[in-house]
């Protein structure tokens, strides 16, 4: 936690509004969201020797990398971000942070599919000749390596990324990985109606490299290590468990009002960095832009939820997917269960659901535990299932109209970095993916200290 000047309550008035605060704080930087981005920005601009601050709504560091820990075994279990890149960027900040990694074992898991919607059997939707579907998918991506890097995209679009990926797939004859991608890339929504752009972002090339030579995860199996050791490096620098009330960027720096266990704090900065999905019930109080009105009003998003269940009545060592005959490969109906797995901990599982857009916790729980209750599983017990932990991984993957990247949201969207000493990184302006998302957040550093 940081350590605030505590002076006696002082006025301070932004964006038109009178605000009574109780302590201050001055940095360099102000870093927004202590996930994935927003910690590593962190940690890299103090290692350079700029003093930061992370202002962070939730009581830990880490975002989507949350772990369980069993209180009877001990035993751990991620229900967020799961593997790691095997790069250097990677390997170099586990380093830093004193965090040992190894391959993650491939899952020998049996598995068997399930249609959740009637608790039937049913297909498996991976045919056999995937290898030769996952190479002609290659071929395609090798068109496009700037999507490696961020949405530097040429213009026109080329039109191959503007299709839905359900007619690309058609064009190019990649039925045979179709099923596949779709247990892969967990969270993306109606994936078959999605533009190819974001397909390409999610599966690239490094995933394609790593379904081969391996992901690498914590040597301990608990990738929550990271944050834990970074909240420590970044020890007397970050705000939990606070709220931004108000922002202002008008005037030679940064001033931020917001509210801490403590009270209500201001923050001041000379360089901001914005690392939360920039949806507009996120920007409640900041003064923004009209382009940044404009464009972050146009972010739609799918949602994706994890949780770990008991009294399941399924089997330890046991995989179940969720596959429909209604569906053109097999793959799961929305909203609904991706799949449940078997996890190291005794009668614990873990379960997977996505839907197209978010909807409410309620109405995620209720699903899972009666999709759960009406699974037809050969020698299932007494089936009453319970959360142990559930997690909201919403909003996930914002993604704009295929007419609004035609006509060039993001090369708009890219002319924000700098302006009113606000710079921006996170899934929206990548991937939903931590080492990818390093490697952006690094080039951006550059220019933020170059600046």
């Amino acid at each position: 936690m940081v350590t605030l000047q505590v002076s006696a309550s002082a006025s301070v008035v932004l964006n038109g509004v009178e605000y009574k605060v109780g302590s201050s704080i001055a940095r360099d930087v102000c870093i927004v969201g202590g996930g994935s981005s927003g910690t590593y920005a962190a940690v890299r601009l103090s290692d350079m020797g700029e003093t930061v601050v992370v202002i962070e709504q939730k009581d830990r560091l880490g975002g989507h990398t949350e772990t369980y820990t069993d209180p009877t075994t001990g035993f751990k279990y991620d229900i967020g971000v799961q593997v790691w890149h095997d790069l250097p960027i990677v390997k170099d900040y586990f380093a830093r942070l004193n965090v040992s990694l190894i391959k993650r074992p491939n899952p020998t898991l049996p598995t068997q599919y399930f249609d959740f919607d009637t608790g039937n059997t049913g297909n498996n939707n991976i045919v056999a000749n995937l290898s030769a579907g996952l190479a002609a998918y290659a071929a395609q991506l090798a068109k496009y390596p700037y999507l490696e890097k961020g949405f530097d995209l040429p213009y026109p679009v080329p039109s191959d990324l503007l299709m839905p990926w359900g007619m690309f797939i058609k064009k190019y004859n990649l039925e045979t990985m179709a099923g596949f991608h779709y247990r892969f890339a967990q969270g993306m929504g109606d994936t078959l109606a999605q533009p190819t752009l974001y397909v390409f972002k999610n599966f690239g090339s490094d995933i394609l490299r790593l379904l081969q030579v391996g992901f690498l995860t914590t040597k301990l199996h608990d990738n929550s290590l990271l944050y834990e050791h970074a909240a420590t490096a970044l020890s007397g620098n970050v705000l939990l468990s606070s709220k931004i009330i108000v922002l202002n960027r008008s005037g030679q720096s940064v001033r931020i009002v917001t509210s801490t266990q403590a009270g209500l704090s201001l923050v001041t900065c000379q360089k901001l960095i914005v690392t939360i999905p920039p949806k507009l019930e996120n920007l409640v109080g900041w003064d923004l832009t009209s382009d940044e009105i404009r464009l972050f009003s146009q972010f739609k998003n799918t949602g994706y939820y994890t949780g770990l269940l008991r009294n399941t009545g399924i089997l330890d060592d046991t995989a179940i997917v969720n596959v429909s005959p209604k569906t053109e490969y097999n793959q799961m109906t929305l909203p609904g269960i991706y799949g449940l797995a078997s996890t190291k901990i005794p009668g614990v599982i873990a379960v997977t659901f996505g839907s197209a857009h978010a909807l409410s916790d309620a109405a995620v729980e209720n699903q899972i535990l009666s999709d759960v209750r009406r699974l037809k599983y050969p020698g299932k017990g007494p089936s009453n299932p319970k959360f142990v932990v559930y997690s909201r991984h919403t909003p996930f993957e914002l993604m704009v109209s295929t007419k609004a990247i035609a006509n060039g949201f993001y090369k708009v969207l890219s002319d924000l970095q700098g302006q009113r000493h606000t710079w921006y990184t996170g899934a929206a302006f990548h991937t939903q993916d931590s080492a990818l998302l390093w490697e952006f957040t690094e080039t951006l550093l550059r220019n933020i200290t170059a600046s």
